[in-house]
């Protein structure tokens, strides 16, 4: 039967993710809703294309164009996602829309076209630079074996948050959320969000997210926005204050979502990606997660160089120097103009 591209329509939004859904490489950062999310949180055009043959879904293409000035100009399948990519039934259809992202560079004058794989693909596609590993592990519907499966010193700092006496609190509210992770990526030295991404986050996934908060007595200290697919929880914009490191705000609040996760239904933790050798890495390894490789693949428009806007970059110490001293009001104003480039 023939095959046909299509672009995303809202009548098609349904059958899409019902596609990813059913797929055992789709994820949520595939579903439809992200295109609407990125257009109106950054201004940046989607181009979410499907396959179809005989009327049915056999591929979905989730590419976006971000485009500025600092940044240049990419193609990126899923940007502000950790994973993306193609997916398809066969290779017929991969191959056909990859053949489209490359038609697409050509149209929008992108450089390049990156493709976020969790598994491996068979491309020819070049590979990204081995920056990025994901952490995800398997827990059970009883709590204390997820507790015990903790090794022993993390563990302790959990029982170190419980013992403190915190409490966590479960809702939609991003702005708790955002003044916290606001203050956690200062530190880091890291550009933030606007508070508008996050409301629309809230807005577009209304069913299958939510906001832990955890509480020193009545003060909010640490804060994560967690994504649920199928039987998955992804904690994914999450920080703690400086007063939660003594307490063990953070470990306490991704126990309080395993926990909140496992008794749901979930059976799969995915602490989403870090960069080897940052203090991520080491923060999700302690509580025995595997890391394993990401697949990030590239198509480059000739003379191009792969994107290479990750922090650990020699060329962005001094600015993030800089940023870990900015005032909180000056970082919150002007980060959400830059973090729009990266993607």
């Amino acid at each position: 039967m023939t095959l046909v591209l299509r672009p995303l329509d809202e009548a098609r939004e349904p059958a899409w993710d019902a596609f990813v859904s059913a797929m055992p490489d789709g994820s949520f950062f595939h579903l439809s809703a992200w295109a609407r999310v990125i257009a109106r949180a950054f201004g940046h055009q989607p181009h979410y294309t499907l396959a179809e043959r005989d009327g049915s879904i056999v591929g979905i293409l989730p590419l976006a164009q971000v485009k500025t000035r600092l940044f240049g100009n990419t193609l990126i399948s899923v940007p502000f996602c950790v994973y993306g990519g193609i997916v398809a039934v066969d290779t017929e259809t991969r191959v056909a829309l990859e053949g489209h992202a490359g038609v697409l560079m050509g149209k929008t004058g992108a450089t390049a076209v990156e493709m976020r794989y969790r598994e491996p693909v068979a491309t020819d596609w070049l590979s990204g630079p081995d920056l990025y590993v994901t952490f995800r592990k398997a827990i059970e519907a009883d709590n204390e074996k997820n507790m015990k499966a903790i090794p022993r010193k993390q563990r302790a700092m959990v029982r170190k948050g419980i013992q403190n006496g915190l409490t966590s609190i479960c809702d939609q509210d991003v702005d708790v959320l955002h003044r916290i992770y606001a203050e956690s990526v200062r530190n880091l030295g890291t550009p933030v969000f606007a508070k508008k991404y996050f409301r629309i986050l809230a807005e577009e996934f209304e069913d299958c997210l939510d906001v832990i908060t955890v509480l020193d007595g009545d003060v909010a200290i640490a804060s994560v926005m967690n994504f649920y697919f199928r039987d998955e929880v992804v904690p994914y914009y999450g920080g703690g204050t400086l007063a939660a490191r003594g307490r063990a705000g953070n470990d306490f609040m991704y126990w309080d979502v395993m926990r909140r996760a496992a008794d749901k239904g979930c059976r799969m933790f995915d602490f989403g990606r870090s960069k080897i050798g940052t203090g991520a890495f080491a923060f999700k390894h302690n509580w025995g997660f595997e890391p394993a490789p990401l697949h990030y693949r590239f198509k480059l428009k000739p003379g191009a160089a792969i994107p290479d806007h990750n922090p650990m970059n020699p060329k962005y110490r001094l600015f993030i120097r800089a940023w870990k001293r900015l005032p909180i009001s000056i970082a919150n104003t002007i980060g959400p103009h830059i973090v729009r480039g990266i993607g």
